[in-house]
């Protein structure tokens, strides 16, 4: 129980997919922004993330454990966790849909799919073999910590438009040096656990 939630937190603080590895920045440095996303629109991508990263983390590992391990087709798990990814993008957003339509989750397929944290997470679990909670917890902890990345950024985001930005910094520049400067802040959540 005990290397479960370790897993979890150092999935959400520490090896953050968003912050410690480049995985998954494309929802927060998109390029054409027409308005700063509203906390229903960011808290609708953070919750289908960590759903489809859970899901995604559970059924990869199976997969991978029942299929590709046995035939010795490890090689082939790219080619497999891909569609994996892709299959599940559309069914999960129309039952989040069904389940909260107080929360916009029309046009999130396109972040969802191309999402490189999801793909990412499952060549990260593939790399181990602790079992399917294990991949549960990874994928619960990594979905949390871009949900929890993704609010802190947009609230960043929302204080850095009332500023007086210097004009050479406006725009991807200063969301880039926000994320560097949040990234170093993470780093402070690695004495956290000691092993």
């Amino acid at each position: 129980m005990t290397d479960i939630l370790l897993t979890l937190i150092s999935a959400a603080l520490i090896n953050n997919l968003v912050l410690h590895w480049p995985l998954g920045v494309d929802p927060l440095l998109r390029s054409q922004r027409p308005a700063p996303a509203t906390r229903r629109q960011v808290h609708a991508l953070g919750l289908a993330t960590t759903c489809l990263m859970l899901l995604c983390g559970v059924s990869g590992h199976v997969l991978y454990q029942a299929l590709l391990v046995p035939l010795q087709l490890t090689s082939l798990k790219l080619l497999v966790f891909l569609p994996l990814c892709a299959l599940l993008v559309s069914p999960l957003l129309k039952l989040l849909a069904r389940a909260l339509p107080q929360l916009p989750f029309d046009h999130l397929w396109p972040l969802l799919l191309g999402n490189a944290g999801v793909l990412g997470l499952l060549l990260l679990d593939a790399q181990g073999t602790q079992g399917v909670v294990h991949a549960a917890a990874l994928g619960l902890g990594s979905g949390l910590g871009f949900w929890l990345v993704l609010s802190l950024f947009n609230d960043l985001r929302q204080r850095i438009l009332d500023n007086d930005v210097p004009l050479p910094f406006r725009g991807l520049p200063v969301d880039l040096i926000s994320a560097g400067l949040m990234a170093v802040a993470f780093l402070g959540f690695n004495g956290l656990i000691k092993t």
